[in-house]
């Protein structure tokens, strides 16, 4: 796959207008600073929001469209609104994580006009450690297997899980006949 990346630019959101819809997904028009000047973006990206700090493709750079093939972003008429870039997702940057669609973001420590990063920042403490580097081998993944459990203690399970609930339901059923019985020796 080929490095496109290097044109994408660091941008921040300065402003956010909402487009006439004209049927599809709801367009926004964007003014977005990528350090050396102020672009327009037009985006139905949901999460974009003023301020956010977000992957840029200017005019002039490629993306890949959904067969492969690579793309050069020109200056387009989109909902009415010239455009002058596109905002990346992860999957355009090449990051693990992130949806098609979700414009990329990237913490504030990033310089307007820089290159993105080549892996998708993670904020500190995510994943239980400071964020550099992959979490400590100690804590238990995510998506860990259950432990298969014997026929036997399959069958333990049970019968412990049922004894708590005769034992919860033997208590149900003596409150309210001991609340009864305090009821009738105050009146």
């Amino acid at each position: 796959m080929p490095d496109l990346s290097r044109l994408y630019k660091v941008g921040v959101v300065l402003s956010i207008d909402e487009l006439p819809k004209k049927g599809g997904k709801p367009l926004r028009s964007c003014k977005v600073d990528v350090g050396d000047e102020i672009i327009c973006v037009v985006t139905s990206a949901a999460n974009v929001r003023d301020n956010s700090r977000i992957v840029v493709a200017p005019v002039g750079s490629s993306v890949l469209d959904g067969s492969g093939e690579e793309v050069e972003i020109k200056k387009t008429s989109v909902g009415g609104v010239m455009s002058e870039g596109m905002f990346c997702d992860s999957h355009m940057l090449g990051w693990k994580g992130g949806a098609q669609g979700v414009a990329a973001t990237v913490p504030e420590s990033f310089a307007l006009g820089s290159q993105p990063p080549d892996e998708k920042p993670r904020p500190k403490g995510a994943g239980g450690n400071d964020g550099d580097g992959p979490p400590p081998a100690d804590l238990p993944g995510l998506f860990e297997k259950k432990v298969k459990l014997s026929k036997e203690e399959k069958k333990k399970a049970a019968e412990e899980r049922k004894a708590r609930l005769k034992a919860k339901k033997a208590a149900k059923a003596a409150a309210p006949a001991s609340d009864d019985t305090e009821e009738g020796s105050t009146g």
